[in-house]
C-alpha cells in the first residue's frame, strides 16, 4: 500500500492535511513530536470516518531519530512504502535580526529546513524504487516575500524553495514530483499571536485562510491528477501577494 507520512501533522496545517488525504483513500503516518494527545485525537478522527491512521513520534531534526523511526516502520510494513510526504513540521521563533539569539536561528533552520533533508533523503529510496512519489513541502510567503521579525524563518523557508526546485529536476524521470506550498496568513496556532483583524485588512479577500483550503492544494498534489506538475512553488494567500 502506499501511504502518506505528514510531519507536524497532529495540529494546524498539518492535522488538517492528515484527515485530507484519509478521506482520499490513503493511509496516513501521523508525525509528531511530543504531542501525543492531539495526535491521537486526529487519528481518531481518521478512523471515525473510516480511514486509516497510524502515528509515528521522531523530532524531524534529530537525524537518528528519524531513520530509527522510518526504518522500524518499514519493518513491520513490508509489502507497503512512504509514497506520499509533506514535510509540514515547522516553528516560528520571531526577532528582529539585532536581538536574535543563536538558538531562535538554529532552532527554526534545524527544524524547517534540516527536518526537510532528513525525513525526505530516508523516504526517497522507496520512492525512487517503486517509481512513484509525491513530495509536498509547505514553504511560506515569508519565504518569498521576506517578512520583518522573521529572518530565520524568511531563510529556512526560502532555502526550502531552492531545494524543491532542485529536488525536482533530480527524481523527475522516477516519476516522483516535488512541490511547495506557501501560505500566507492561515488561522492555526502558529498565528495565533498575531493581530488577524489588522492583518486581514491587508488581504485582498479580508480574510485568513482555513487550514482545509491548504489542505485542498494539497490533496490535489498528492493525487494522480498532478503528475505533471513539479518543482513549483503554488501560494494560497488571498490575493496578499502575487
Amino acid at each position: 500500500m502506499r501511504y502518506a507520512l505528514v510531519t507536524g501533522g497532529s495540529r494546524g496545517l498539518g492535522r488538517a492535511v492528515c484527515i485530507k488525504l484519509a478521506k482520499q483513500g490513503i493511509p496516513v503516518i501521523i508525525n509528531y513530536q511530543s504531542n501525543s494527545q492531539a495526535a491521537e485525537e486526529v487519528k481518531q478522527i481518521i478512523e471515525a470516518e473510516g480511514g486509516i491512521a497510524e502515528l509515528l513520534q521522531f523530532n524531524v531534526a534529530d537525524k537518528e531519530q528519524v531513520d530509527n523511526a522510518i526504518e522500524n516502520w518499514e519493518t513491520t510494513h513490508p509489502d507497503d512504502y512512504i509514497a506520499i510526504l509533506v514535510n509540514n513540521a515547522g516553528i516560528r521563533e520571531d526577532n528582529l535580526m539585532i536581538f536574535m539569539q543563536d538558538e531562535q536561528w538554529s532552532n527554526v533552520i534545524d527544524t524547517s529546513l534540516n527536518g526537510f533533508f532528513y525525513v525526505t533523503r530516508r523516504a526517497l529510496k522507496g520512492m525512487l524504487s517503486k517509481r512513484f512519489g509525491r513530495i509536498i513541502n509547505m514553504a511560506s510567503l515569508s519565504g518569498i516575500k521576506g517578512l520583518p521579525g522573521q529572518t530565520n524563518y524568511s531563510a529556512a523557508k526560502a532555502a526550502l524553495i531552492g531545494a524543491t526546485k532542485a529536488l525536482s529536476q533530480e527524481v523527475a524521470s522516477r516519476k516522483v514530483t516535488v512541490n511547495a506550498i506557501a501560505p500566507g496568513f492561515i488561522s492555526t496556532d502558529m498565528t495565533k499571536g498575531l493581530d488577524e483583524d489588522s492583518l486581514k485588512k491587508l488581504v485582498p479577500m479580508g480574510r485568513f485562510g482555513k487550514p482545509e483550503e491548504v489542505a485542498a492544494l494539497v490533496g490535489f498534489l498528492a493525487s494522480e491528477d498532478s503528475s505533471y506538475i513539479t518543482g513549483e512553488v503554488i501560494s494560497i494567500n488571498g490575493g496578499l501577494y502575487t
